[in-house]
């Protein structure tokens, strides 16, 4: 598979690169493994790919290009994933179900609006600066829809009892790391969010730029591994209740967790179900699918605490926007790298829970119409992330960037950092 690396500020001249990375991301699946939902959260493949495709259909092209002609108009109510305001929907647990328009069809539908889309950017979106960065917003609406079609995937392949891997690379041998180490950071009044006046884009969520005050604190150099997370399961970590939130603990008891999503227990050890296969748990490895319960009673066992989103932020804000993205093609996290006396692997592998509930930061409003759905209508009863993943692809991500899951979901490629407070 060829690597997608995209600039952080995503242009018109990115259309087809961007569209083009999902077709790829599709292309080692049959129309079977495109038709299938394992779980309510989970989307098949082939809706994924006509998802994004509705999107520029119908907030671009049937509303800006004259003459447009709509491929299928069943595909509105089909393809429509929570816009009130544009209609009603097929139910999002029922997905799996659409058996026709079949993966063929889907192909089609993408190749008529991506000929339609070509010919409004080259003369619609160029000039009107409204257009363009409606375009720019579908772009990264679909690189979220790369990454998850990488997770749903990986829960599709996990329940197949052939345990068939979605592609093939070399396994990590990399040894467990050192403990971590911690880096500090001063308190005071930082700024929050991102720089709109840079120009480059930006989720609405992401702003306004705004002031927060920080006690001070220190983060671990590392994200936690495999191997940390072996010793918190063999002190009895899943069977102590001292660490756990209330309903953490009942998530535990109910769901029967005894360790993170897609690992399983044989006669020679752990194995995990990854991308690339069944393999052996490599404790080198950030520890990898946990949800917010599992990262906050690690913390709490640890003798630390989950950093907040504002904590994150600012001690990513001049780290370099680098790492195991999805570009790379590995599609599972790498070993953590030698000590170096920075953060290591802020960004890619793992998204790093913390503390911070997912709300409007001050000043927030959303965008009018139906776009405006996007991401405010989210902000209850969710946790924030940050740093992306190696299901992330190259472009998408960036320090002020908010990623954000319910406390019980583990299916992403979720881990965790530990912060502590510093006592003046």
């Amino acid at each position: 598979m060829e690597a997608h690396i995209l600039p952080i500020d995503i242009t018109l001249a990115d259309y087809s690169t961007v569209r083009g990375f999902t077709e790829e991301l599709a292309a080692p699946l049959s129309p079977e493994d495109q038709q299938i939902q394992s779980m309510p959260d989970v989307s098949p493949t082939k809706w994924h790919r006509a998802h994004i495709t509705w999107f520029f259909e119908t907030f671009l092209l049937m509303e800006h290009l004259d003459g447009y002609v709509p491929f299928d108009p069943e595909f509105q109510f089909l393809y429509n994933s929570y816009y009130e305001g544009v209609g009603a929907r097929h139910a999002r647990h029922e997905r799996g179900l659409i058996s026709r328009p079949t993966a063929e069809r889907v192909s089609a539908y993408r190749r008529h609006v991506d000929d339609a889309m070509l010919r409004l950017i080259d003369t619609v979106a160029t000039d009107d600066p409204s257009v363009r960065e409606l375009v720019i917003l579908g772009l990264h609406h679909e690189q979220q829809h790369q990454e998850l079609l990488l997770m749903d995937i990986k829960h599709v392949l996990s329940k197949n009892p052939t345990r068939p891997a979605y592609h093939s690379v070399d396994d990590d041998d990399s040894t467990a790391p050192a403990a971590p180490g911690w880096i500090g950071f001063d308190g005071g009044i930082v700024e929050i969010g991102h720089e709109v006046e840079n120009g480059t884009f930006h989720f609405d969520c992401e702003a306004p730029r705004h002031r927060q005050f920080l006690e001070p604190f220190e983060l671990a150099d590392r994200p936690v591994t495999n191997g940390d997370w072996l010793e918190f399961m063999a002190s009895g970590g899943y069977h102590e209740h001292q660490n756990w939130l209330s309903a953490g603990w009942a998530t535990v008891q109910t769901e029967g967790w005894e360790a993170p999503m897609y690992w399983e227990a044989t006669e020679s050890g752990w194995q995990i179900h990854t991308l690339h296969g069944f393999h052996p748990v490599n404790p080198a490895e950030p520890v990898c699918h946990l949800s917010y319960f599992e990262a906050d009673a690690y913390a709490r066992w640890a003798g630390a605490r989950l950093p907040t989103e504002f904590e994150w932020e600012h001690a990513a804000a001049t780290a370099p926007i680098v790492g195991n993205l999805a570009s790379n093609g590995r599609f599972h996290p790498g070993a953590v790298s030698p000590a170096d006396g920075s953060l290591r692997q802020l960004f890619g592998d793992v998204w790093e829970w913390t503390s911070s509930s997912y709300g409007p930061y001050p000043g927030f409003t959303p965008a009018e119409g139906a776009v405006g759905e996007y991401n405010g209508k989210f902000m209850v009863n969710q946790y924030v992330l940050r740093g992306g993943c190696c299901a992330t692809p190259g472009g998408h991500v960036r320090a002020s960037y908010r990623n954000f899951f319910p406390a019980h979901s583990r299916w992403m490629f979720s881990g965790l950092r530990l912060a502590r407070t510093v006592a003046e």
